[in-house]
């Protein structure tokens, strides 16, 4: 590729959306929680200097943020230095064309260990924190709290709108 098709490539979006119909914030925030409550497993990106990864993990969303627990991992080295992460929910085996997804960027942070907030996701997911608190190795709690969700969503065309939407907090 040269470097005038990957501008081309790369501003695609931004110039296709400049000329889309868009949601109000309120409906396409209605719409993306929806989605991702019907969810629970999203693909985690997270990165330093030397790597990347992209790691699928179980997710609850409430009180405005994506709670996931995880026994560790190099996922783990990245936040450490670089809380910035982009996540992917998304319908499988959509047909080209009948897309249907959502794209976050936010920041992670990692609850701290048998706190009150870690101890109530423990008690939303009907997991008994005294089970938690007995494992040989703990079960960290990551937190993300959204900055920026797009839903990508081919059916909204047939309303009008965009089928890309992004709502920004």
């Amino acid at each position: 590729m040269t470097n005038d098709q990957y501008n081309a490539a790369s501003s695609f979006w931004i110039k296709k959306d400049a000329e889309s119909k868009h949601m109000d914030d309120q409906e396409l925030y209605q719409r993306i929680d929806h989605f991702l409550s019907a969810h629970k497993v999203l693909a985690l990106a997270c990165g330093d200097a030397s790597f990347i990864r992209c790691t699928p993990l179980e997710y609850t969303l409430h009180d405005g943020a994506l709670w996931i627990f995880s026994e560790g991992g190099l996922k783990f080295r990245a936040l450490q230095n670089h809380p910035h992460v982009s996540a992917a929910v998304f319908e499988s085996n959509m047909s080209f064309g009948s897309l249907l997804s959502c794209q976050i960027q936010g920041n992670a942070e990692i609850v701290d260990l048998y706190s009150t907030e870690y101890i109530a996701e423990a008690s939303f997911r009907h997991i008994p924190a005294e089970m938690l608190q007995k494992l040989p190795s703990p079960m960290w709690l990551i937190r993300i709290v959204p900055d920026e969700i797009t839903l990508l969503d081919s059916s909204l065309k047939k309303e009008g709108y965009g089928s890309r939407q992004t709502w920004k907090r």
